[in-house]
């Protein structure tokens, strides 16, 4: 039981990683106005500090032997695993939106370009990323009179997007490479979702078990 709960704790902290990657990773360079593209790297670092909270609580209900802790643990866990069945297909179901959002998200940003902060962000994102403009660098010709950001530039230097070129100048859109960034590390978080799962089945089973133990002590006694 205790090896579980240390299980727990692990997988609540990777969820808490991943989390804050994302939300650091877009959110700082991108002002993303979609509630569920902006929220769900939120989401996941705060399901990954319930789940650590569950765990303590778990690991304190099977030290004392306390019934009720433990079968809260067990009902907590059951409401969790709900919870993140409903994320996934949430996830699956609004998937193909996120390229969608990414586009307008992009195209608005590099249209404020010279606004307060706008040009920081999405020159930041287009270092991240080595990428440039929304579907190619092109994208930033007819808004800065045919020159492109010096953050598009293959080796960065004051005036090298006064002049840009395919050889000089990052050729790729940031939406296809954040599109392929966020893929990539989807499988990670799908399989660091799937062991979590298989860690709370095997934790509710342990919690019914250790239930019924108890439950048989208490009536013994």
């Amino acid at each position: 039981m205790v090896s579980l709960r240390r299980e727990h704790w692990v997988s609540g902290i990777a969820l808490i990683v991943v989390g804050i990657v994302v939300q650091t990773k877009l959110n700082g360079s991108l002002h993303i106005t979609s509630v569920a593209a902006s929220g769900a790297p939120i989401v996941i670092i705060i399901v990954g500090v319930i789940i650590n909270f569950v765990a303590f609580f778990g690991c304190c209900g099977a030290w004392k032997e306390n019934y009720c802790m433990v079968t809260t643990f067990a009902v907590l866990l059951i409401l969790i695993f709900i919870v993140e069945i409903a994320a996934a297909i949430a996830g699956y179901i609004f998937k193909d939106q996120i390229r969608g959002v990414l586009e307008r998200t992009l195209n608005e940003t590099m249209r404020n370009y010279n606004k307060t902060g706008n040009a920081v962000n999405i020159d930041e994102l287009q270092k991240q990323f080595s990428c440039c403009g929304s579907a190619s660098y092109n994208d930033w010709l007819p808004l800065l009179n045919d020159t492109v950001p010096d953050s598009c530039c293959k080796a960065e230097r004051p005036g090298c997007g006064s002049k840009p070129t395919s050889s000089n100048i990052n050729k790729e859109g940031c939406v296809n490479v954040i599109n392929a960034w966020l893929k990539k590390n989807s499988l990670i978080v799908a399989g660091v979702a799937l062991g979590i799962a298989l860690f709370q089945l095997l934790g509710i089973i342990f919690a019914c078990v250790l239930m019924k133990g108890i439950r048989s002590g208490y009536e013994v006694m």
